[in-house]
C-alpha cells in the first residue's frame, strides 16, 4: 500500500522534533515535582505543553496533525477511564493533569518523527531486532527474581509490542514508541509523578512500577490514529452535495420505490444572445392575415363562402 504522508521523511527536522519531545519530558515532569505546591503551577505547565505541540504540528502535514488529534482523543479517554476511574495508576496531583493529553500528542509525534527519520529508516531492519530484543529482555527481567516487584502486565504488553513489530503496517513508528514511552515511563514513576498500583484493579495480574512493556499499550493508541485519521480526512474533504440537490435526489429516490414514474425535467429553450440578429418573420399563407396594420386580402372563393354561409343563416 502506498505510504502515507504523514511517514514520509521530513529531513532533519524529524530528529529535531523526536530531540525537543525527548528533552521536554524530564523538564517538563522536573517542573511538576518542583512546583507541585505552587497554586496555578499545573495550569502554566499544560499551556505550556499545548504550545509546543502547536508550535511542532505547525510544520506537520494535514495528516500528521489529525493523527495527533486522534491519539490526544483517544488516550485522554483511556486516562480517566485506567486512572481516575480505576486506578490502575495514579498521579501524585490527584485526577489527571491538564499536561496529559498535549503530552500524548507529543509522544506520538516524537515516535512518528523517530520512526520515519531517514537515520533510522536506512537501518530498519536492524533496528526493529533491536527494539525487539530489548523489549524481550526488559520483559523478562520484570518477571525474573531481580525486578522489585512481579511484572506481568508488562510482560503481556511486551507481546503485543513484538506483535506490532511483526505485523504492523509501519514497525518503525511502533520502535519510536518503545524508545519514547519507555523514557517517559522511567523519568515520570522517578520522580514521582505517577505511580503504578502493585496489580490490576481485579488483582489477578501483577503490574511493575513501570510496566516493562508500556510501549505495547501505548502502540494501540498509534494503531488507531494510523487507521483511523486516513479515513477522516477523506471525510472532511469530500466535496458536499448542495442540500437542495440532495432532497430533490432523495425524493425521487422514494417517489421511485414507491412506484411512480417521474418524468424527466425538460430542458427549457436557450435565451438568444443580445448580440445575435433577430429572426426574419415567417410569410403569411395565401389567404391569411398579412401585414402589420391587420389588412386582409380576398382570397379566390371568398364570395361562394360567404353566400353558403349566408344561406345556413336564412
Amino acid at each position: 500500500m502506498p505510504a502515507l504522508a504523514s511517514l514520509r521523511p521530513r529531513g532533519p527536522r524529524d530528529l529535531r522534533v523526536a530531540a525537543a519531545v525527548v528533552a521536554w519530558v524530564p523538564l517538563l515532569l522536573g517542573a511538576d515535582a518542583v512546583t507541585r505546591h505552587v497554586p496555578g503551577a499545573q495550569t502554566v505547565l499544560a499551556v505550556a505543553t499545548w504550545l509546543l505541540l502547536a508550535a511542532l504540528l505547525a510544520g506537520e502535514t494535514a495528516l500528521a496533525r489529525l493523527q495527533v488529534g486522534v491519539v490526544v482523543a483517544y488516550a485522554t479517554l483511556v486516562e480517566y477511564t485506567f486512572s481516575a476511574g480505576l486506578g490502575v495508576y495514579v498521579y501524585r496531583a490527584g485526577g489527571v493533569p491538564g499536561f496529559v493529553p498535549p503530552g500524548h500528542g507529543l509522544l506520538y509525534l516524537g515516535a512518528l518523527a523517530l520512526g520515519r527519520s531517514e537515520w533510522v529508516r536506512r537501518r530498519a531492519a536492524g533496528i526493529v531486532r533491536a527494539t525487539a530484543a530489548a523489549v524481550t529482555a526488559y520483559a523478562a527481567w520484570g518477571l525474573s527474581p531481580l525486578a522489585p516487584r512481579l511484572d506481568v502486565l508488562g510482560a503481556l504488553w511486551a507481546a503485543c509490542l513484538l506483535w506490532f513489530l511483526a505485523r504492523g503496517r509501519n514497525p518503525l513508528v511502533y520502535a519510536g514508541a518503545f524508545v519514547v514511552v519507555t523514557w517517559l515511563e522511567l523519568v515520570g514513576t522517578g520522580l514521582g509523578t505517577w505511580a503504578w498500583a502493585p496489580a490490576s484493579p481485579t488483582g489477578l495480574i501483577a503490574q511493575g512500577n513501570p510496566p516493562s512493556g508500556a510501549a505495547g499499550g501505548y502502540c494501540f493508541f498509534d494503531a488507531a490514529a494510523l487507521a483511523v485519521a486516513p479515513w477522516l480526512l477523506r471525510r472532511l474533504r469530500r466535496p458536499r452535495r448542495p442540500r437542495r440537490l440532495t432532497q430533490l435526489r432523495r425524493l425521487t429516490q422514494r417517489a421511485g420505490a414507491a412506484g411512480w414514474r417521474v418524468a424527466p425535467r425538460r430542458p427549457s429553450a436557450p435565451l438568444p444572445s443580445p448580440s445575435a440578429p433577430a429572426a426574419a418573420p415567417p410569410l403569411a399563407a395565401p389567404g391569411a392575415w398579412a401585414g402589420s396594420e391587420g389588412a386582409r386580402e380576398p382570397a379566390e372563393g371568398d364570395d361562394a363562402t360567404a353566400g353558403a354561409a349566408g344561406a345556413l343563416r336564412r
